[in-house]
């Protein structure tokens, strides 16, 4: 299986057309069917590394103030326990408990509603432990390698640049220097292979503080940049920066050709 690191943006990305979301309906049609999902968000940030392990994931509705049309989505895929187990056995000697609460947070179900709208393949969630750095979430992503070759889509979602306080409401809002800069040296750091430069993206300085000013957006692409290998080749099924400061940048890693 490919992998992939998508760029979530606002939770409406659910409920509209727009150019990522449509780039997000098309890799339906280029990819393999999995055998089951893993998702790795943003959103799900913990302290140790846990794993979802319910039948039943719940469609969790971690937002506020949106419309209600967005509370009523609901995204009732089946979970993957025995999948649980194995990524498991995967990460040892890492300890990763086993969650029996967590379903699926936006940053996964408003991505899935559009490329797998029948919300039949089984889906987990692999949380983000924010006490450990940047080489730890890489590294974990290499464990998890293997998990392609057992037909898993290992999906990280996020946003590469991801800075709340000066976003700007409104459409076609400029970005400014710093966001395109640093959307622009992950994209190229990506494409040349260089993951050094992704893991010690504070070294980028100024448009790195304010691109990253909290780590959970970005460590998702760690995740996918780790589980990926020679011979994958690197596209860019959408890109953009919206609302001033929010990257919509999507990485995919594939070994061979879509199909």
């Amino acid at each position: 299986m490919p992998t992939l690191f998508i760029g979530h943006g606002s939770p409406m990305n659910a409920l509209e057309d727009n150019p990522h979301t449509r780039a997000w309906r098309k890799l339906r049609e280029q990819l393999p069917k999995p055998r089951a999902i893993l998702a790795i968000s943003a959103h799900w940030f913990s302290r140790g590394t846990q794993i979802a392990v319910t039948d039943r994931p719940a469609t969790l509705h971690d937002f506020h103030g949106f419309p209600p049309a967005l509370y009523e989505c609901e995204y009732p895929a089946p979970g993957a326990p025995e999948l649980a187990g194995e990524i498991r056995e995967l990460l040892q000697p890492l300890k990763v408990g086993m969650d029996e609460d967590w379903g699926l947070d936006h940053g996964t179900w408003s991505i899935l509603m559009h490329m797998y709208p029948q919300a039949e393949i089984p889906t987990l969630q692999l949380s983000i432990d924010a006490t450990k750095p940047a080489e730890f979430h890489y590294e974990l992503g290499r464990q998890l390698r293997p998990l392609r070759d057992r037909g898993v889509l290992i999906l990280a979602s996020g946003n590469v640049v991801h800075n709340l306080a000066q976003m700007t409401w409104g459409e076609r809002i400029a970005a400014p220097a710093w966001a395109d800069n640093f959307n622009t040296l992950v994209k190229d750091a990506l494409a040349r292979g260089d993951h050094q430069s992704l893991i010690h993206y504070p070294l980028a300085g100024h448009d790195a503080r304010l691109a990253v000013p909290t780590p959970e957006h970005f460590l998702p692409l760690l995740y996918v940049a780790g589980a990926s290998s020679e011979e994958d080749t690197v596209t860019f099924p959408t890109d953009g920066i919206e609302l001033g400061t929010i990257s919509m940048l999507s990485v995919m890693f594939n070994r061979r050709a879509a199909v």
